[in-house]
C-alpha cells in the first residue's frame, strides 16, 4: 500500500484531532522516504502520542502506549526471533506503529516481521529511500506540542466565555449555543432516563441527532461511537444528568476537556439558579410548546424534539389544554399522579399549556375531565378551569389545537361566573365573549366600544361601569343585579337611570342593549 496525501477540503475548523499514523506518513518529509504500510494497513488510524528513535531490541519496556517507533533494525538482522519477538514486545506495549527504513540491515522488507505484525495488527512502514530520522521527529514533536497547547487555549476559552455568560445571567440556551460553536457540533444535555432537556448546533444536525437519539444515548453511555463525547453533571455525589457533544471531529483529548469545561459551567449554572426559576425540564417543554403555538417551525420538524423530550408519538391522541393561571410545577404533579403523559409550560402570556399524548385506545374525553375536575377539587385556585381543543390524531394539527385552547382559555380568563363553567371548557363553551377576544385587538372593534361607552367611560365612574355589567351579565335582572350589588331597588333604578343617560341608550330595547353588551366585553377584554 503506498501512501498518497489528502487534500480534501472539510466544512468547518475545528480543533484539528490527534495525529493518526496516516497522517503522520502523509506529511511532506515523510513522503520524500517513499513509504510504504506492508503491514497492519487496516489500523492506520491509531492516535500518535509521541515519535521514537530506538535500535534497542527490547524497546517495548520502554514505551508507555501510542508511541511510533522509528528504527533501521540493526540490531535485529539475522536473527528471525529477535525480529518476531520484537514486533510481539511493540504490541504489548500499544505501540501506535513501527517504521523501519531500508538499508544494510534490511535491504527488502522482512517477511517474519511483516509476517507477525500483520497477526498483531501493528502497522509496519518500510521507507524506500534513506530518511533523517531526526527531521521527522522534530516536526511531529512540534505539532503535537500545537496540538496540546490548542487544547488548553480552547478550554481556557471557554471557560472564559461561559463563565462571563453566567455572570451576565444568561440562559442555559446561551451557554449551550456557545458550547456548540466552540465544539462545531452538536450538543445535547439529557437527563438520567436519556430525555432531551436541551440542543444546540445547526438544527438539521441536531434534528438527525435527535431522529435517532436513543441509538445515540445508548452509544454515548456505553463511550461507543465516534465522537459521542460526554460529560457527567452532578453535584454533592449525586448526578442527575450529562452533556453530550455529538459526532465531535476534532481531538478526542480536546473533546473530552471541552466537554469537561461544559459540565463545569452548567452545573455552576444550575446551582445559581439560572432560567429565571425554572428548571431545566420546564425550560425544554417551553421551548417545545412555544415553538408549535407559534407555528414559525412547521410541527414536522419539531416531531424528533417531542420524542427525545420523552413525550410518546407514535399513534398517539394528543389532547391539547390551557389553563389560565395555571401553575406548571403544580399540573405536572397532577399529571405525573393520574399517570397521563404530556408536557407542561407556561406560555409568554401567562397561560399555562399542557398537551397530553394518549393511547388510540384511551377514552380522551373522559381522562380530560377527570384531569379537570381533580384540578378543580385540588389546593389550587377555586375556580380553575381548563380550555381544551378537540383531540387530535395527527402530529400535525396539534399546533392548530394548542391555538385554540389558548383563546379558549384567553376567553374565559378572569370571567366573573368561572364557577358557572364546567371543568373542561370548549370553544363551543364561549360563544359571544370568545369571539370578542377573538377580535379585540381589531381596530373597528375598539372603535366601536369606545363610541358606545364613551360616555361612561368619560364620567370614569367604576361603580356605574360595575353594575352596568352585572346587569348585561344577569339578562338585566335587576333584583339579581340589586342582590348581588347590595342596594335597594330603588337605588338600583337611579344608577341605571345614570348609566343610560350617559350612554344616550335605552336599556330596556333590546338591540341598544345588546350593542352595550358587546362594546363592553369588548373594552373589557382589550383591558386584559
Amino acid at each position: 500500500m503506498t501512501i498518497a496525501s489528502d487534500s480534501s477540503p472539510t466544512l468547518w475548523n475545528p480543533p484539528e484531532p490527534a495525529l493518526s499514523v496516516r497522517q503522520v506518513l502523509t506529511l511532506e518529509r515523510v513522503l520524500a522516504g517513499e513509504p510504504e504500510v506492508v503491514a497492519g494497513a487496516g489500523h492506520l488510524d491509531r492516535p500518535v502520542r509521541w515519535v521514537h528513535v530506538a535500535e534497542a531490541a527490547d524497546v517495548g519496556v520502554m514505551l508507555s502506549g501510542g508511541e511510533m517507533v522509528l528504527t533501521t533494525g540493526v540490531l535485529l538482522a539475522g536473527d528471525e526471533g529477535k525480529q518476531t519477538e520484537y514486533i510481539r514486545s511493540l504490541h504489548r506495549a500499544e505501540a501506535a506503529a513501527v517504521v523501519l527504513g531500508l538499508g544494510r540491515a534490511f535491504p527488502a522488507p522482512p517477511d517474519v516481521m511483516r509476517r507477525a505484525a500483520e497477526r498483531c495488527g501493528l502497522p509496519l512502514v518500510v521507507l524506500h529511500r534513506p530518511f533523517p530520522f531526526a527531521e521527522l521527529t522534530e516536526e511531529v514533536q512540534s505539532r503535537l506540542v500545537r496540538r496540546k497547547f490548542a487544547s488548553v487555549s480552547l478550554s481556557e476559552a471557554v471557560r472564559t466565555a461561559l463563565t462571563a455568560l453566567i455572570t451576565a445571567g444568561a440562559p442555559l440556551q446561551a451557554l449551550l449555543d456557545e458550547i456548540a460553536r466552540h465544539s462545531a457540533c452538536p450538543v445535547v444535555v439529557a437527563n438520567l432516563a436519556h430525555r432531551v432537556l436541551a440542543t444546540a448546533g445547526e438544527r438539521p444536525a441536531v434534528d438527525d441527532v435527535l431522529r435517532d437519539w436513543e441509538r445515540i444515548a445508548r452509544q454515548a453511555g456505553a463511550g461507543q461511537g465516534d465522537g459521542w463525547i460526554r460529560a457527567e453533571l452532578g453535584g454533592r455525589g449525586e448526578r442527575w444528568g450529562r452533556i453530550v457533544l455529538c459526532g465531535y471531529r476534532g481531538d478526542g483529548a480536546a473533546g473530552r476537556l471541552l466537554a469537561d469545561r461544559a459540565a463545569e459551567a452548567l452545573v455552576l449554572h444550575r446551582m445559581l439558579g439560572g432560567g429565571a426559576g425554572r428548571t431545566w425540564e420546564e425550560q425544554s417543554a417551553r421551548s417545545l410548546l412555544t415553538d408549535l403555538v407559534g407555528g414559525a417551525v412547521p410541527a414536522r420538524q419539531l416531531l424528533p424534539r417531542a420524542r427525545a423530550a420523552g413525550l410518546p408519538v407514535n399513534r398517539r391522541t394528543f389532547v391539547p389544554l390551557a389553563v389560565p393561571g395555571g401553575e406548571t410545577a403544580g399540573l405536572d404533579r397532577l399529571l405525573r399522579l393520574l399517570g397521563l403523559p404530556g408536557l407542561v409550560a407556561e406560555l409568554a402570556d401567562g397561560a399555562t399549556a399542557v398537551l397530553l399524548s394518549l393511547a388510540r385506545d384511551q377514552d380522551a374525553d373522559a381522562l380530560t375531565a377527570h384531569f379537570a375536575t381533580r384540578l378543580r377539587d385540588g389546593p389550587g385556585p377555586a375556580r380553575a378551569v381548563v380550555a381544551a381543543a378537540d383531540a387530535r390524531t395527527a402530529w400535525d394539527e396539534v399546533p392548530a389545537g394548542l391555538r385554540e385552547a389558548r383563546h379558549v382559555a384567553d376567553a374565559v380568563a378572569g370571567s366573573a361566573d368561572a364557577l358557572a363553567l364546567p371543568a373542561v371548557v370548549r370553544l363551543k363553551d364561549v360563544h359571544l365573549r370568545g369571539l370578542i377576544r377573538l377580535l379585540r385587538d381589531d381596530p373597528h372593534v375598539q372603535s366601536f366600544a369606545e363610541r358606545e361607552l364613551d360616555g361612561l367611560l368619560r364620567r370614569a365612574d367604576d361603580d356605574l361601569l360595575s353594575v352596568l355589567r352585572t346587569y348585561l351579565a344577569t339578562g338585566r335582572n335587576k333584583s339579581r343585579t340589586a342582590q348581588l350589588h347590595h342596594v335597594s331597588r330603588p337605588a338600583l333604578y337611579r344608577r341605571l337611570e345614570a348609566i343610560q343617560a350617559c350612554l344616550g341608550a335605552d336599556l330596556d330595547d333590546f338591540e341598544q342593549a345588546a350593542s352595550v353588551h358587546i362594546a363592553l366585553l369588548a373594552h373589557d377584554a382589550q383591558q386584559q
